[in-house]
This record gives C-alpha cells, sequence and structure tokens, in this order.
C-alpha cells in the first residue's frame, strides 16, 4: 500500500466534502492532528476510522486503501492487491511476537539457571541456609515456568485471534 497516495486521496476527498481537517477529525472521533497525520502518508487509519471515512465520502474501503476511485475491473485487482498486503503486515506482526516470546523464553531460562548458579552451595551450609536455597530455587523454576507459560499461551491466543 502506497501511503503516500492514500494519503493525497483522503485529502482530495475531504476537500471534496468541504471539511476542513478538524471538521472530519470532529466527525470520526479523531483530532486534526491525526487527520493530518493520515493525510500527509505518514500513518494509516485504523479499520475503524476507515470504515467511518467510508461511509462519509460514500467510497469503499478498498478504493480508500488504492488511493483512487475503482472501475469494477480495477477494483477486483485492488482488492486481491489490498487482501495480499493486509495479509503479508499480519504475518509480519505475527513473526515479530513469536520473536519476541521467544526472546522472552530464553531470558526467563538463562536468568533462572543464573540465578540457582550464584546460590552458595556446600557443606558449610546451616540447616536454615539449605532450606532458604531450596525454597530459592523452587521460586526461580515456578518464575520461569509461570512466565513461560504464559508466553506460549499467549502466543497461541494471538495467532487463533489472527486466524
Amino acid at each position: 500500500m502506497d501511503t503516500q497516495k492514500i494519503g493525497k486521496f483522503l485529502k482530495e476527498l475531504r476537500k471534496e466534502h468541504d471539511m476542513t481537517q478538524e471538521q472530519l477529525g470532529e466527525r470520526i472521533g479523531v483530532t486534526n492532528k491525526t487527520v493530518s497525520r493520515w493525510e500527509t502518508g505518514n500513518y494509516m487509519p485504523p479499520i475503524e476510522s476507515l470504515k467511518l471515512l467510508s461511509d462519509i465520502y460514500q467510497i469503499s474501503i478498498n478504493e480508500i486503501l488504492s488511493g483512487e476511485r475503482l472501475d469494477k475491473e480495477q477494483y477486483i485487482d485492488a482488492a486481491e492487491e489490498n487482501i495480499t498486503v493486509a495479509l503479508e503486515q499480519i504475518e509480519a506482526k505475527n513473526k515479530k511476537v513469536d520473536t519476541t516470546m521467544f526472546a522472552v523464553l530464553v531470558i526467563t531460562t538463562i536468568l533462572a539457571i543464573v540465578i540457582m548458579v550464584l546460590l552458595p552451595g556446600g557443606s558449610h551450609l546451616t540447616s536454615a541456609d539449605r532450606i532458604r536455597e531450596i525454597i530459592v530455587i523452587c521460586l526461580v523454576w515456578a518464575m520461569a515456568l509461570i512466565s513461560n507459560t504464559l508466553n506460549i499461551v499467549t502466543t497461541v491466543l494471538l495467532k487463533e485471534r489472527n486466524d
């Protein structure tokens, strides 16, 4: 998607409807700065705003995402392209989440191992020290288990939501 082209098209549509950025922003519940960012191509409107813009301008979301009015043949081609781009963006976000979750898994595992290695050990420990050491080890393992379980559950839920 060409955000610059979309931005110019949004600006043209707003001007055709004799609205200022502030007036448009009020109609869809955003600031005039947000409208300006869309029109300069710095940001894309979220789906909720695309729906409202589509209603206000009486054009399809597909046309907004294409950055131009479309005839029937162009509409089908643009729809295919826009769907492909949207799916690629979702896939890229999923990969980023997977990478982040894997990093959390690795870091918590390493931290658990380092903490256990740094604990004092040996025969000079009193019974109370040994009990404290066992409790610390159990807590570290519990922390790692909880963190990694949340990591896995979050990844699965995000993938289910996107499927």
